[in-house]
């Protein structure tokens, strides 16, 4: 069974693997993160683990019993009780409610770990699986999404409040 993690320094050769395996896959609905993001990974992941442990976000893994990743769950940009969520999840087990059962777990743990109230995600237009996994989780659409956020895709900014369930 797939344990939802706190990403630690123990998980950088895992994730950069994930990242790698999935990168196409990714790119098809999101921006691509670019090779930089890649050749450099050693050192963002360390800048994202300084992150963490300053408190201005909370980074996630799901992580199999073989230690291997299935998914990526953050939570950044902390602010008055609320966070901005992101998730990625393989190729592999994408349509088979991975990412809603995490982002449901991570709203649980967001509100008794982290004390927030209230996350916010945005996805674009063209990202249904995106948009059907946070209307499942219990988000719900506030408005329009800068296309900015989105690697210049238009889309839609998705909110759930913690203390509801879904």
């Amino acid at each position: 069974m797939p344990e939802l993690k706190q990403l630690d320094a123990g998980h950088a050769a895992a994730v950069l693997a994930f990242e790698l395996a999935n990168r196409a896959y990714f790119a098809a609905s999101i921006s691509d993160r670019g090779d930089e993001f890649y050749d450099q990974f050693a050192d963002r992941h360390s800048a994202m683990l300084a992150e963490q442990e300053a408190g201005f976000c909370a980074f996630y893994v799901l992580v199999t019993t073989d230690s291997s990743i299935l998914g990526r769950f953050n939570l950044y940009d902390f602010k008055d009780s609320s966070a901005n969520l992101g998730y990625r999840v393989a190729q592999h087990v994408a349509g088979r409610g991975v990412a809603t059962a995490t982002v449901r777990e991570l709203c649980q743990l967001a509100a008794a770990r982290h004390g927030l109230h209230t996350l916010r995600a945005a996805t674009s237009h063209a990202n249904a699986a995106s948009q059907r996994v946070l209307t499942k989780a219990g988000f719900v659409p506030v408005g329009p999404a800068d296309p900015a956020d989105l690697g210049g895709k238009p889309g839609t900014w998705y909110q759930r409040d913690l203390a509801l369930q879904p």
